[in-house]
C-alpha cells in the first residue's frame, strides 16, 4: 500500500497514523469536501480468525464473511448515530479489496497515553478532569446500549483546548440480544492492562466493564503506572481476575480519601460492587472538579490541560497574540452566563482609596482607548517587571472599571489581582491588604466560597508582615479547616505558618507540638534531606531551649 491510495473513491491516504493485529489507521484527504479525516482499514480474513470464522470450506468462509461485513455495517450505524462532543465523529464506512474500512474525523491534539508518558503522575483536578469527560462520552455510549471494550490512554485524544474525546468504537459490542454481535461471546478482545476480570474471563460484558477499565486509567493517570502489572499478557490478565489493588493513598498520599475510595470501587472484580453506571461515576467526580474562573482564558501551554474545559467553559480560543477579548458595554448579563458571573455583594467593604484620576493622554486607559486594550497593555508591563508603571496603571485601571463594570466584573478582578500582587510584592502591605481583602468579598460565593480562599491567604499573609499575629493566625486557621486535600502543598505552608505564628506569640509548647507532628508529616513524604524538612528541624532547634517539659528530640536520620 502506498500513500497515495484512494478509498471509496474520495479518501486519499496520506500517512500511517497506527495499527494492530486487525488492521491499521491512516490520516487521508477528503477530497470531495476537502477535510482531513482518518480511515481505519480492517482485514476480513483476520476479523474472521479473530471472531473465530475459521471454517475450512470456502461456502462456510464466504458465509462468514458476509455476517461479518453486514455485522461491521450495522455496528457502524449505531456509533455513527452517537451525538456528542466526547466521542469521535464516523462519517463513512464501506468496504474495499477485501478491507471493510471506517472513516472518522481527525482530531488535532495529544493521545492521554502521551500525556501520561509526558507528565504522570498528573495533578488530582487534571486527572479527575480527564475521568469526568470520559464519564460523559461513557453515559452516551451506554445509553444506545454498547459497550466500548477498548477503552485506554491510546484510545483518548486530549485536543489543544482540554476537550478528551473517546476514540475506536470499533470493537463495541453491542448489548442488543437479537443481534449478532461482531465480537463473538468466548473471545476475550481489549487490552490486557486495562480489561475487567469477566472480560478476561471471556464472560458477558457490559456497561460496568467500562467503568472498570476507567478506574485502571485514573489510578494511572495519579500514579504513574496501572493498577497491575507482569511480565506477560496472561500473568497480567490473572492479577486482574485475583489480586485487589493497592488502594491509591498507599502510593500517593495527597490522592483525596473520596477519590480513593472511588477507584477501588471502580476496581471491584464483580461487576456488581461497581457504580451502576457512568451518571454516578460523574456525581462522585463532580466535587473534585475545578471551578469555572471568570477571567479571560491564558493562551494554551505546550501541553494540553483537561481542565481547561471545566475552568473556563464555553469561552472562546484565545487570540494569537494573547490578548483579552474586549470588553463588552455594561448590561444587564444574560440569564444564560448568570452562573459564570460573580455577583458584587450587596454589602461590599469600602473601595481602597486610589490615586485621583486626571485628564488621562491618549494611550493611558481613557475613553479613547479600548478597556480590554489598556490591560493587554499592562500585562505587558507585568511581564516586562516594570512594578511602578504597573500600579499606576492598574489603578487608573480600577477608578475607571469600577464606574463602568462594577468591582465584581471579571475584568476589574483580573486588574485587581495583579494590583494587589504588585503592592505585595513591593511590600506594601497595607494597601496589598485591602485589595486582597476586597478580592475576596467580590468573588462569587462570597468571603467563604472556593473562590476567595487565594486572596483570604495573601490577606493574611499581608497581617503577618504588618505585625498582627493573632489575626494573621487567627486566618491561617480558619482557612487550613476549609482548604481542599487536592492542594497537599498549601495545607502544609499553613500548617508551618501557624506553627511559626504560635511560636512568635509565646505559644512555645503548642507550637512544638503542632510543628513536630508536621515534621513527622513531612519527613513521610519527602524523605528527611528535603528543604522543607530541614527547615522545620532547624525551627524546632531554636524552640528547644524555650521549652518547660522534656519531651526527647526526635534523632536525626
Amino acid at each position: 500500500m502506498t500513500g497515495a491510495r484512494v478509498i471509496g473513491g474520495r479518501y486519499r491516504l496520506t500517512e500511517k497514523i497506527g495499527h494492530g493485529g486487525m488492521g491499521q489507521v491512516w490520516a487521508g484527504h477528503d477530497e470531495r469536501l476537502a477535510r482531513p479525516v482518518a480511515v481505519k482499514l480492517l482485514r476480513t480474513d483476520r476479523l474472521l480468525a479473530a471472531t473465530g470464522g475459521t471454517d475450512p470450506t470456502t461456502t462456510e468462509r464466504l458465509r462468514h464473511g458476509d455476517d461479518l461485513r453486514r455485522r461491521f455495517l450495522r455496528e457502524c450505524r449505531t456509533t455513527a448515530a452517537l451525538d456528542h462532543p466526547g466521542l469521535v465523529t464516523v462519517f463513512d464506512a464501506g468496504e474495499e479489496d477485501g478491507e471493510l474500512y471506517l472513516v472518522m474525523q481527525r482530531l488535532p491534539g495529544v493521545s492521554l497515553a502521551d500525556l501520561i508518558a509526558e507528565d504522570a503522575p498528573f495533578p488530582v483536578e487534571r486527572a479527575v478532569a480527564v475521568a469526568a469527560q470520559l464519564c460523559a462520552a461513557l453515559a452516551a455510549v451506554h445509553a444506545v446500549q454498547v459497550v466500548h471494550r477498548d477503552l485506554k490512554p491510546s484510545n483518548v485524544m486530549v485536543r489543544e483546548d482540554g476537550r478528551t474525546v473517546l476514540l475506536d468504537l470499533g470493537i463495541a459490542t453491542a448489548l442488543d440480544p437479537e443481534a449478532t454481535r461482531l465480537t463473538l461471546t468466548g473471545v476475550p478482545i481489549g487490552s490486557p492492562s486495562y480489561m475487567a476480570p469477566e472480560q478476561a474471563l471471556s464472560a458477558a460484558v457490559d456497561p460496568r466493564s467500562d467503568l472498570y477499565a476507567l478506574g485502571c486509567l485514573l489510578h494511572e493517570m495519579l500514579v504513574g503506572e496501572g493498577p497491575f502489572r507482569a511480565p506477560t499478557a496472561l500473568g497480567l490478565l490473572r492479577r486482574h481476575v485475583d489480586e485487589p489493588p493497592v488502594p491509591l493513598r498507599d502510593l500517593r498520599p495527597e490522592v483525596p480519601a473520596a477519590l480513593e475510595r472511588l477507584v477501588l470501587d471502580l476496581l471491584a472484580k464483580r461487576p456488581e460492587d461497581r457504580p451502576a453506571h457512568a451518571q454516578e461515576v460523574y456525581g462522585r467526580l463532580l466535587p473534585l472538579l475545578p471551578a469555572a474562573v471568570s477571567v479571560p482564558q491564558p493562551r494554551y501551554g505546550p501541553l494540553p490541560d483537561p481542565a481547561r474545559p471545566y475552568r473556563y467553559p464555553l469561552q472562546p480560543q484565545p487570540r494569537p497574540d494573547g490578548t483579552a477579548p474586549a470588553a463588552p458595554p455594561r448590561a444587564e448579563p444574560s440569564p444564560f452566563l448568570m452562573a459564570a458571573v460573580p455577583r458584587p455583594d450587596p454589602h461590599p467593604p469600602t473601595p481602597v482609596p486610589l490615586p485621583a484620576v486626571p485628564s488621562l493622554p491618549p494611550g493611558v486607559a481613557g475613553a479613547g482607548e479600548d478597556f480590554a486594550a489598556a490591560c493587554a497593555r499592562l500585562s505587558d508591563l507585568v511581564d516586562a517587571g516594570r512594578r511602578a508603571e504597573v500600579l499606576d496603571l492598574a489603578a487608573r485601571l480600577l477608578a475607571r472599571g469600577r464606574s463602568e463594570l462594577g468591582d465584581g466584573a471579571g475584568m476589574v478582578r483580573t486588574v485587581r489581582t495583579i494590583y494587589a500582587r504588585t503592592l505585595l510584592q513591593e511590600r506594601r502591605h497595607h494597601e496589598a491588604l485591602a485589595e486582597y481583602r476586597l478580592l475576596a468579598a467580590t468573588v462569587e460565593g462570597g468571603p467563604h466560597g472556593r473562590r476567595a480562599l487565594e486572596p483570604r491567604f495573601r490577606a493574611a499573609e499581608c497581617l503577618e508582615q504588618l505585625g498582627r499575629g493573632a489575626e494573621a493566625l487567627t486566618e491561617y486557621q480558619a482557612l487550613l479547616a476549609v482548604w481542599p486535600e487536592t492542594e497537599p502543598e498549601r495545607l502544609l505552608d499553613l500548617r508551618e505558618r501557624i506553627g511559626v505564628l504560635l511560636a512568635s506569640l509565646g505559644e512555645t509548647e503548642a507550637a512544638w507540638s503542632w510543628l513536630l507532628q508536621l515534621l513527622f508529616d513531612r519527613e513521610r513524604r519527602e524523605g528527611p534531606h528535603h528543604p522543607a524538612v530541614r527547615r522545620l528541624r532547624q525551627t524546632l532547634d531554636t524552640l528547644q531551649p524555650h521549652r518547660t517539659t522534656a519531651t526527647p528530640w526526635p534523632p536525626r536520620a
